[in-house]
């Protein structure tokens, strides 16, 4: 990783406002890359673009407390938990506007909402899932973050995390399985 975003991290985790602003600006590309992924992944049912969840992230990033970033990785699996997170609440009050909660009387096309039913509890359950693996061995859930939500490589993720790309293959593996026990009959992709 560069080295002047090891710095402007390190600034960011002492508090320091102005690196932790050139710090997003630097990963900016990156993460808006994962959030078109992220938004892919669930459907063209959600009408919430790339740059509304990238700036919903960034909002939760910049006002949280206590996480620190040592490390490019650990800062890209929290950017990916929090945009999960995001994710789930916009779904979340989308079905509850759905359900009456809003106060316009819509017609609802079936497959619409079928769709963003199936994808809520998903996200919840495995959220939910990865809660518990974090509890268990918070590498492990980390190696999902970088994998599944944010897109990266094997090789990529061996790098940043300075193993084997074979160890990280074994990783994920026995958090895929984890996973599974702990998910009802949803399953993760490869």
């Amino acid at each position: 990783m560069d080295t002047s975003l090891t710095n402007l991290l390190a600034a960011a985790d002492r508090g320091d406002a102005p690196a932790a602003r050139a710090a997003f600006a630097a990963l900016y590309d990156e993460l808006h890359r994962m959030a078109r992924r992220e938004l892919a992944r669930r459907g063209p049912h959600l009408t919430l673009g790339a740059t509304t969840l990238l700036h919903e992230a960034y909002l939760d990033l910049s006002s949280r407390h206590g996480p620190t970033f040592p490390d490019r990785a650990r800062f890209m699996g929290y950017a990916a938990r929090v945009m999960r997170g995001v994710l789930i609440d916009y779904v979340r009050r989308r079905q509850a506007q759905k359900r009456g909660g809003g106060f316009e009387i819509t017609a609802i096309d079936g497959d619409v909402a079928d769709a963003s039913a199936g994808t809520a509890t998903d996200l919840e359950d495995l959220s939910e899932a990865l809660e518990q693996l974090a509890a268990v061995d918070p590498r492990l859930a980390q190696i999902v973050d970088l994998k599944f939500f944010c897109g990266f490589t094997f090789v990529e993720i061996a790098g940043m995390q300075q193993v084997s790309e074979r160890t990280i293959q074994r990783d994920w593996e026995k958090a895929r399985l984890f996973l599974h026990q702990h998910l009802r009959d949803g399953a993760l992709p490869d």
